[in-house]
């Protein structure tokens, strides 16, 4: 008998119904439709709460090997979440590119490094520019990260794939504007940012 078999006769033995079940397991009732239809499996953790609700051990709901693939896709995804949540972070640590002292600013002979808002040596035009990418950057970890929290899967793509284009451009820019401590920031980001997608796409 199959785990969606199971899963009905002792959802019925019970005297349930799927909503009545879902409330006892603290999920959705979507996802016990889900599993009643055979369309998926529960993670490990409900497992172990559909196995303590119906006094059954988790040997007799799915077979080993059955138990391991879950495991197995639930560590992809864990890890796939961490490098999605770093990667909100990565971008997040743009700020640093604002605050610290890292633009050249001429007083009396003397050239002194000093964060942006401080920075007055370079044309008006390319400091806006400095504070659009920056700030860009902020927005765009705040997006990831937060669809990252409400597992939102086109948010996710769509905001690395821009942060990465815009990490690009932003150490481009930044070579070509001869920002020597700035650029080694952001592209050791974008380093960071490369490391992740790589671990990412590893795991998938």
């Amino acid at each position: 008998m199959e785990f969606n078999e199971k899963l009905q006769e002792l959802r019925k033995s019970k005297g349930l119904t799927q909503e009545e079940l879902a409330e006892a397991l603290y999920v959705s009732r979507t996802a016990i439709s889900k599993w009643e239809s055979g369309r998926g499996y529960p993670s490990i953790d409900s497992l172990r709460e559909i196995s303590k609700f119906f006094s059954v051990t988790i040997d007799e709901l799915l077979s080993s090997e059955k138990i391991v693939n879950i495991a197995e896709r639930e560590n992809k995804s864990n890890i796939r979440n961490i490098c999605d949540l770093l990667f909100g972070i990565a971008d997040l640590m743009s700020i640093l590119l604002i605050i610290l002292p890292l633009y050249p600013k001429t007083i009396t002979d003397f050239v002194y490094s000093v964060p942006l808002f401080d920075y007055t040596e370079s044309e008006p035009f390319y400091g806006a520019i400095y504070w659009i990418m920056f700030v860009s950057f902020f927005l765009i970890g705040v997006i990831k990260t937060f669809s990252n929290f409400r597992k939102i899967e086109k948010a996710r793509n769509i905001t690395t794939s821009i942060s990465i284009i815009a990490s690009i451009i932003a150490v481009l820019f930044l070579a070509i504007t001869r920002q020597t401590y700035a650029i080694v920031i952001a592209f050791l980001l974008l380093i960071l940012k490369g490391i992740l997608i790589l671990t990412n796409k590893k795991t998938s």
